[in-house]
């Protein structure tokens, strides 16, 4: 894949005599790099003068500050004040004033147009939010910004809503809903407006850009088909004209970077991952008050109409336990970091111990940044080295495979995207006889024959969350008391997807593909149903913990129909 890439320059005018992310800039010329291109573009023409939507920028980002002790003295504010939320924002404020002061990595953007030139006549820049949806620390918005700020337009921020996405739920719906009231306030307090346009983005977004004379469109990234269609979908539908990139804001190494293949597991990608991270692992510059005003205001949201209006299943509630938003999202952090990492390592596979994250919801919904959870937690290396290496184990290495698989391979939530020896091995044990056969009803309602696989389907039916551990076991037994693994399979996915507030998440995806179908493992010992894919046991758990705590915990007779 090859990409054409310039400084943004408007058509007819040079840069003037702005500092570049690299260099001083000549008012004539431009300097060039080569970045990445989304496979099936055509090359864009080379233009000579011209504002470019992709522009230079550094291999690295970073500041002149002293980081050793700029950290150090986040960590006292953290550890003192207890104000995390404070201490980002003196972090943020202490790497550069704004983005426009900040060496922006190339590497994290892609051009996905033909068209890479901005038009002389622009009256914008539009942030199509998406798979990430944040303000702060999110390298799609701040590019946006950085953008609108070189070519002295103002910026907004689109989001496009569907009716029904999946099998969301009102569980899922109303989180986001809630978590993108926060980002409306926030823009607005930055003179940045927020458009909430009801709809599919192809049947919206076009027409949006095109009444308005927008110049160029910044979007993040998701590796799942149905948002890779929309990118694909909205490229075909706006005008000639108008560029439009895609940053990756949610990975910390961009998917397109890490790797150019699907990588066969952990191991493959681990150190792939690693040596970049002295690159991409960097703090965030803060999102600034907007200079540039907009003739274009927001339109006022009726958020009870929106949620009125919804499409989608009403009978899966809401979960308490789990604040929706930015805010929220940091303050979880903060109370992972204060009292249960130092746990982490020795705990998180044990139910019934307080230990994980549990910012799993914030980072799917892109309202917490997984580069910002690491940044804060890698400040107790010293102190929880074995949990703060775990804790970047499973956060980044682990999910930053899980979005090259799905992103690699179009059927990641088929039996058809497993490796050739699981398909082999499941397709020779898939008559076998299985001891125990449930419908899906029977399944979603917790009603087998094994108390501790009900109890973590109860568990995950009314918190909308599963522990980690028990998500293996669950999905494996699917496999055991199905008639075959695509319909294991497929009550897997259904069930994640319907009531985990994560659900429809690649992480989801592999975790499911990994317990029937043997992605990201290898082949074990024979056996019947499973053939060679790993297999789990209630004996086996109850090795790891007291299962009859977590049975008592979330028995039936606690959720009466």
């Amino acid at each position: 894949m090859s990409q054409k890439a310039r400084a943004p320059k408007r058509k007819s005018e040079g840069s003037g005599n702005e500092k570049s992310d690299t260099s001083q800039e000549d008012d004539s010329k431009t300097k060039s790099f080569t970045a990445p291109k989304s496979q099936g573009k055509r090359n864009p023409q080379e233009h000579k003068n011209k504002s470019k939507v992709i522009s230079d920028a550094s291999s690295s980002e970073t500041s002149d500050v002293d980081v050793k002790k700029r950290k150090l003295q986040e960590k006292k504010d953290v550890d003192v004040n207890g104000g995390l939320l404070e201490a980002v924002k003196k972090s943020r404020l202490s790497v550069a004033t704004s983005v426009s002061d900040f060496k922006f990595n190339k590497k994290r953007v892609r051009l996905v147009s033909a068209e890479e030139n901005l038009k002389d006549d622009a009256l914008g820049i539009v942030y199509w939010m998406s798979r990430d949806q944040r303000v702060e620390d999110n390298w799609a918005f701040l590019y946006a910004q950085r953008l609108a700020l070189k070519q002295k337009l103002p910026l907004h921020v689109v989001f496009c809503l569907v009716p029904k996405f999946l099998d969301a739920t009102i569980r899922h719906y109303g989180f986001m809903i809630k978590g993108l009231q926060e980002v409306a306030e926030d823009c607005k307090g930055l003179n940045i407006p927020f458009h909430l346009l009801i709809g599919y983005a192809k049947d919206v977004l076009p027409d949006f850009v095109k009444e308005h004379g927008i110049g160029g469109v910044v979007t993040d990234f998701s590796p799942l088909r149905v948002p890779l269609q929309w990118v694909s979908d909205i490229c075909k539908r706006l005008p000639e004209d108008v560029p439009l990139v895609q940053v990756d804001a949610h990975n910390i190494v961009p998917c397109w970077v890490a790797s150019n293949k699907q990588e066969y597991g952990a191991r493959t990608i681990r150190r792939k991952i690693h040596d970049q991270l002295t690159q991409f692992l960097t703090d965030f510059p803060p999102v600034i008050t907007h200079p540039y005003k907009s003739n274009l205001k927001a339109e006022p949201i009726d958020w009870d109409k929106c949620y009125a209006s919804l499409e989608v299943d009403r009978t899966v509630k809401e979960v308490d336990w789990a604040k929706p938003g930015s805010k929220a999202g940091m303050n979880t952090l903060h109370l992972f970091i204060s009292v249960r990492l130092k746990f982490f390592n020795s705990d998180r596979n044990n139910p019934n111990r307080q230990a994980l994250s549990n910012l799993s919801p914030w980072f799917h919904f892109g309202q917490l940044s997984v580069q910002r959870a690491i940044l804060e937690v890698q400040k107790y290396r010293s102190k929880y080295k074995e949990s703060v290496d775990s804790f970047v184990e499973e956060a980044v290495v682990r999910r930053e495979l899980a979005d090259n698989y799905c992103y690699y391979n179009k059927n990641y939530d088929k039996v058809e995207g497993a490796y050739d020896w699981a398909k082999n091995t499941l397709k020779d044990h898939a008559k076998d006889k299985r001891t125990h056969l449930y419908s899906l009803e029977q399944l979603e309602s917790g009603k087998t024959h094994d108390p501790l696989w009900n109890a973590a389907q109860l568990q995950m039916v009314h918190e909308g969350k599963m522990h980690g551990f028990l998500r293996m076991y669950w999905a494996k037994k699917i496999l055991e008391w199905t008639s075959s693994p695509e319909e294991g399979l497929r009550f897997a996915i259904y069930l994640n997807d319907r009531f985990e507030l994560d659900g429809r998440d690649p992480n989801g995806y592999v975790g499911c593909m990994w317990s029937i179908c043997g992605i990201h493992d290898q082949g074990w010992a024979e056996r019947a149903v499973f053939g060679k894919i790993r297999y789990m046991n209630y004996q086996g758990c109850k090795r790891k913990f007291d299962v009859a705590e977590f049975e008592r915990r979330y028995h039936p007779k606690k959720f009466p129909a």
